[in-house]
């Protein structure tokens, strides 16, 4: 047993680790000429990197590290870019477990450690020797179905024999004298290649990588009065790939990209990673154009996207867009599959903002699916938070509706009034009522949406209002409603088979 003083600092990893890291077998990258990220919605991003690299001609190893931990290493592809034809890959592994204290420990499983602890005293440090017996350390790779990530979790805590005493957990700091030449510290691409030539190399290398994702956040602005409202996107992007990239030229794809999806239960034993306005003079912060069937949105100066960061970029920018607030009562939207009366229908009016995406109305660019939260000035100028929905990709000259609330002093009633089945004559007669109150200081238009559901074969007769049919199975009714009056829609649905 040795006793150390309180100041001595002992190195977790020796000296020979680093040496190792320096006299190494494989060539190693320089310095990346340039970094380009192409990043979409679905949580993956394609990765391209320039890199100048030394090889010999003929076979040669090689390790590229300052990879993505998430790399998908069935992706990967690497190019001479002076010789398409001068470099090829001859075998790759990847390693995707950089150093750490469990994975020491799990190499050093049956062998006799140094551990640092804290003497009896508590003021002094001592070392002493005990045997792993068992690491704890699980890989970093998915564990499959519910029972095995029971075991996994179970299997989480060390077992070491100290002084003829077995123990859970470790005694203290855990000392290592070297490290084995296939330990990595960082994530690492290993290959063996064939070049034609030897010498220096511009090489591509593009990969796949999962934990890079971006969404479109907007706010929409109204004044205290009317209804042009001020828009305002964000791109958000989020990274958690395990890797910094630096200076990256970033282009986000917005559409739904197909990926087949591995059909299996998936679960990770391990914790999860925790998780100003522009000059008019000013070049766009983003473009966008249309790319295959889908839209690609590039930021227009290099920026740094860091591992465990969340970036923000404004894309747009309209002021003054023309929208229209539409009340719509839908009482039987979630009623429409079943029988009865209605009795205990929605009486809800929804209100909604509908604007066009149009140039000439200031926007006109494709919109990126996300969520918009709506705000109103109040008297004093301040935004009052009125709403939030989501919009799905809009191209552009298509509308945009939002959901953002429910009336409070617009009510509605429904209930069927009648209900008459003909056999003989292969008919049946459905009839209804529909009440809107209205106890705003102003006139309002109310969209009553019916469904009707019984029957492909439908006529509408007896109404008391215009109607207009939405599609197979919808009509609606445009009811204005005047202050503190009660509006009192009637219709029969007459069904034939």
């Amino acid at each position: 047993m040795k006793k150390l003083g309180i100041g001595l600092g002992i190195p977790a990893i020796g000296l020979s680790v680093f040496f190792f890291f320096c006299r190494g077998n494989y060539a190693q990258t320089k310095a990346d000429v340039a970094t380009q990220l192409t990043i979409y919605n679905q949580d993956f991003a394609v990765v391209k990197e320039v890199r100048r690299i030394n090889l010999r001609d003929g076979e040669s190893e090689f390790r590229m590290d300052d990879v993505s931990a998430r790399l998908d290493p069935s992706s990967v592809i690497l190019l001479d870019l002076n010789d398409p034809n001068g470099l090829k890959i001859l075998e790759q592994n990847y390693e995707s477990e950089p150093v750490s204290q469990g994975l020491l420990l799990k190499k050093f499983e049956g062998k006799e450690i140094l551990f640092e602890i804290i003497d009896a005293d508590g003021k002094s440090k001592i070392l002493k020797k005990g045997k792993v017996i068992r690491s704890g350390y699980q890989s970093q790779s998915l564990a499959y179905g519910y029972n095995y990530s029971q075991q996994v979790a179970s299997a989480g805590s060390p077992i070491i024999e100290m002084d003829g005493k077995i123990r859970f957990g470790l005694p203290g700091t855990p000392l290592f004298e070297g490290i084995s030449e296939d330990s990595f510290l960082k994530p690492t691409l290993l290959w063996k290649l064939w070049s034609k030539e030897g010498g220096a190399h511009n090489v591509e290398l593009s990969y796949i990588t999962g934990g890079l994702k971006w969404e479109a956040n907007y706010n929409a602005v109204f004044p205290e009065k009317g209804q042009e409202l001020d828009l305002i996107g964000w791109i958000t992007i989020d990274n958690r790939s395990g890797k910094d990239f630096k200076d990256a030229s970033v282009k986000l794809m917005a559409g739904d990209v197909h990926r087949v999806q591995e059909l299996r239960q998936q679960y990770y034993y391990y914790p999860m990673a925790k998780m100003a306005r522009e000059d008019v003079s000013a070049p766009p912060p983003v473009t966008e154009k249309a790319f295959e069937e889908f839209h690609l949105y590039s930021l227009n100066r290099k920026t740094d996207v860091r591992d465990n960061e969340v970036k923000q970029v404004e894309f747009i920018r309209a002021v003054k867009v023309p929208s229209e607030k539409i009340y719509v009562y839908d009482p039987a939207n979630a009623w429409r599959y079943s029988y009865g009366s209605g009795e205990n229908a929605d009486k809800k009016i929804w209100v909604m903002i509908e604007f066009k995406n149009r140039e000439k109305d200031h926007l006109g660019m494709a919109l990126p699916k996300g969520k918009i939260k709506v705000y109103r000035k109040d008297e004093d100028g301040r935004n009052e938070f009125i709403g939030e929905d989501s919009i799905d990709h809009t191209p552009k000259d298509e509308d945009v509706r939002l959901y953002i609330g429910n009336a409070f002093d617009i009510v509605g009633e429904w209930r069927q009034s009648n209900y008459v089945v003909n056999d003989d004559k292969d008919f049946a007669d459905e009839s209804f009522e529909v009440k809107l109150r209205n106890h705003k200081k102003e006139t309002v238009e109310v969209r009553v949406i019916q469904h009707l559901y019984r029957w492909a074969n439908w006529t509408i007769k007896g109404n008391s209002e215009p109607y207009e049919k939405i599609d197979s199975a919808t009509v609606q009714f445009k009811v204005k409603v005047k202050p503190d009056q009660e509006k009192i829609i009637t219709y029969t649905a007459h069904y034939t088979w």
